[in-house]
């Protein structure tokens, strides 16, 4: 166990020693990926760093406690020797964390896809107000969001809509929310004041890289089409949209968002490895979850996540099984309290999942 922690911080002192040199920056790729195995470590190095300083002053304690003969001496070795337990205990637990198996989507950017199910009209409403939640929360959060393709309805709701969502970690952030996200509440073209439900679905992407999947030309179908615009002379006249059929999987990509054919044609590729290799996790995921029992959410968008009560004034994830008020405040994109109970969830399911394999050191 200490050998391994031990490991973990020469390796980051090596690298920070290394990120120092002067002649590193004549090498930025190199440079870069130094910083980034830096910041991966960081927290691990603080934490295995803390947990060796408590192991030694839970040692030091004993042994006051077993040769001092002076009562204020020991007093204070005993006070000392509970707080090093206490740390030893929550290192325990923070560590056990920092060493699970790392996603490898956790770093990527993200594709979000807001699409309305059951509900008609306020279906399309209810994705709107979905798409400026997730919206405010990216840009709060520091992430860029851009709006890749986008129909709307008559009456402004959606009817689709991809968003590409940029920076940091991003997958790792909003990877849970993938699923069916239930509203109840009075439409405003409600006249009896029933309460209606109504459902939208929305699926989280990670961006896929060249390295994760690989497209034959041969599996590819194109055609260009006029994508609309909001008017002049070019208006539905130039042939700028671009539409990738993918033969084997069947998944058609329409992509015209940009004035560019040769934009939208690298933004329909981008999108159509995204979705294949979501196909691919989602089969990974079915396979895992057959294979290790009941997890978390496993971001299936035919799973019903999240409940929003309007009339209550209430949001529920039925993952869960938890509840929070303030309903206008979170659709304003405040909801760092559900994702961050949604990833402590997961944490716990998956050091229950692993502590007998990776993590019986620790005891």
């Amino acid at each position: 166990m200490l050998e391994k922690l031990q490991t973990i911080i020469n390796k980051y002192e090596s690298l920070r020693e290394e990120s120092l040199k002067p002649e590193i920056f004549e090498d930025m790729e190199k440079a870069k990926k130094v910083n980034k195995e830096l910041s991966s470590l960081e927290r691990t190095y603080e934490l295995a760093v803390g947990y060796k300083k408590a192991l030694e002053t839970m040692d030091n304690a004993q042994e006051m406690l077993a040769t001092e003969t002076d009562e204020d001496m020991l007093e204070m070795a005993q006070e000392e020797l509970d707080t090093a337990k206490e740390d030893i205990e929550k290192y325990d637990y923070d560590l056990k964390i920092a060493l699970l198996p790392k996603d490898p989507n956790d770093d990527k950017n993200i594709y979000l896809e807001i699409r309305p199910a059951a509900g008609g009209d306020e279906a399309g409403l209810f994705a709107s107000e979905l798409l400026k939640m997730y919206l405010s929360y990216a840009q709060r959060k520091g992430r860029k969001p851009e709006i890749v393709e986008e129909q709307l309805s008559d009456i402004g709701g959606v009817k689709f809509v991809m968003v590409k969502i940029a920076g940091n970690s991003v997958y790792s952030l909003m990877k849970f929310e993938s699923g069916v996200h239930r509203v109840q509440r009075i439409p405003d073209t409600e006249s009896n004041g029933r309460v209606h439900t109504s459902t939208v679905t929305v699926a989280i992407m990670p961006e896929a890289e060249d390295v994760d999947i690989q497209i034959d030309p041969k599996d590819i179908t194109m055609d260009t089409y006029a994508a609309s615009s909001s008017g002049g002379q070019n208006a539905n006249k130039n042939q700028t949209g671009v539409r990738l059929h993918h033969l084997p999987s069947g998944l058609i990509v329409n992509i015209g968002d940009s004035k560019s054919q040769m934009q939208n044609k690298e933004k329909a590729f981008a999108v159509l490895k995204s979705r294949l290799y979501q196909i691919e996790l989602e089969k990974k995921q079915a396979e895992e979850k057959s294979l290790r029992g009941n997890q978390i959410g496993t971001g299936d968008r035919s799973e019903k996540i999240r409940t929003y009560n309007f009339p209550q004034d209430r949001v529920t994830d039925h993952r869960i099984h938890e509840s929070w008020s303030n309903l206008p405040n979170i659709m304003m994109g405040n909801i760092d309290d559900i994702i961050g109970k949604m990833v402590i969830d997961n944490q716990k399911k998956e050091i229950k999942s692993e502590i007998g394999v990776r993590f019986n050191f620790f005891s």
